[in-house]
Parts: C-alpha cells; structure tokens; sequence
C-alpha cells in the first residue's frame, strides 16, 4: 500500500519559515519524481516544486528564491524549506509521486498539511 505523509504545516507570520516534509511507503522511492503543490481556498491546486528522480529541481515562479525542495533516498523523505513566507502562501499543501511506467503516467498523492501565513 502506497502512502505518502506529510507533516510540518503550522500557523506562522509573514516572513517567517516553515519546513514541510513528506515520508513516503509502498513504492520504490528512487525511481519516482517527488512534488509538492498546494491549493487554497476557492483556486485550483497548483505546482509549487518538483525534485526528479536524479535530483533536478523545478520552481513555480511564485516561490523561486524563497523555497527549496530536497530529497533524501534513503529515508524516502521529500522536503519543502519555505522562507519569507506570504499571506498568499496560506494553502493546503499535498506530496506528489508520480513516474511513468511503460506509456502510464502513475501518480500518488498525500492527504496535504495546512500552512497559514497570518499576523
């Protein structure tokens, strides 16, 4: 059974730091791409960052220069570091595992954290 959990959302002020992570199971986690999005109240869910399997990074450009994604293979964790954080961060924000297998797209999802940027 595949699982991926996350963990670290909080309430935090804006300009502040938060660090997401997210423990995945039941698959083979070197070989999967690893992404994390959000969606806040009313908008579509959204891309943030996304790490590949051989450690190239891609950025939403809302986030460049705030937010870093990391993975490490052996624990099977993918993290978000998210500094100078907005209101507009505010959002639920989900894990994604996803590879192609033969012309398949395989794709699993987390059940998302909550982080709210507020004063």
């Amino acid at each position: 059974q595949v699982q991926l959990v996350e963990s670290g959302g909080d309430s935090v002020q804006p300009g502040g730091s938060l660090r997401l992570s997210c423990a995945a199971s039941g698959i083979t986690f070197r070989l999967y791409a690893m992404g994390w999005y959000r969606q806040a109240p009313g908008k579509e869910r959204e891309l943030v960052a996304d790490i590949t399997d051989d450690g190239s990074t891609l950025y939403a450009e809302f986030v460049k220069g705030r937010f870093t994604i990391s993975r490490d293979n052996a624990k099977s964790t993918v993290d978000l570091q998210m500094n100078s954080l907005k209101r507009e961060d505010t959002a639920v924000y989900y894990c994604n595992a996803s590879r192609n297998v033969f012309s398949r797209r395989v794709t699993y999802w987390g059940q998302g954290t909550q982080v709210t940027v507020s004063s």
